[in-house]
């Protein structure tokens, strides 16, 4: 009914479990796509290139950020993020609803610049919890785990800035309330197209003209 699709910004702290949730939600919700971020870190066991991320170098990163490529980037644990814009441009344009799974800092850049997004704070049972999923990647020495929880830590407190906040605590339910967001956003009013109404036999063409004017 819309003619653009939603921005669902998808953020959280490292190792909540956004990236699961945007999968599942891909699989489930027909009409969703994922954004496909540029990093400069290396893969992780098991990430394909152009499936997780879009794997370069950093003069390659440079280069796109030179050339205005990203709608969004920053640089996380030392290594750099980027939301490239043609792609999220074309999907939305198709009426594809993009679910952005990026960090507090990337989504902070996505409400300075993007309007009408969607923001999904992603939040975990508990910091113990969270201590635990770190430590089980087994990707991080034990600094950058207790780094993590600290911002992690900051990330929460600042729930007040995104739309919606999902508590990662089963990943069922928590799956099941980001789609319950997406559907609710596809249906608000603000989003409604008014030719949907007409075509559909809804309006007749004079009314909406009136209203128009």
């Amino acid at each position: 009914m819309s003619a653009n699709g939603v921005l669902v910004v998808v953020s959280g702290p490292s190792g909540v479990g956004k990236s699961t949730l945007c999968k599942n939600i891909v699989t489930q919700v027909p009409g969703t796509t994922l954004s496909v971020s540029y990093t400069t870190r290396h893969p992780r066991p098991n990430e394909r290139d152009g499936v997780e991320y879009y794997f370069v170098d950093d003069a390659r990163f440079q280069e796109s950020v030179r050339e205005e490529a990203f709608v969004e980037w920053a640089e996380v644990y030392g290594n750099k993020y980027g939301t490239p814009k043609r792609q999220l441009l074309e999907a939305l344009q198709k009426g594809i609803d993009v679910l952005l799974d990026i960090d507090a800092q990337g989504a902070k850049q996505i409400m300075e610049r993007v309007a009408g997004a969607v923001y999904v704070f992603v939040a975990p049972p508990s910091l113990d919890v969270l201590r635990n999923r770190l430590c089980r990647r087994a990707s991080d020495t034990p600094e950058e785990i207790e780094r993590r929880l600290h911002k992690a830590s900051d990330e929460i407190a600042n729930f007040k800035a995104y739309h919606y906040f999902v508590r990662n605590e089963e990943l069922l339910q928590a799956t099941k309330e980001l789609e319950s967001i997406i559907l609710a956003e596809r249906v608000k009013t603000n989003r409604l197209d008014p030719e949907f109404l007409v075509e559909n036999g809804l309006v007749e063409p004079v009314t909406m003209k009136k209203i128009a004017t």
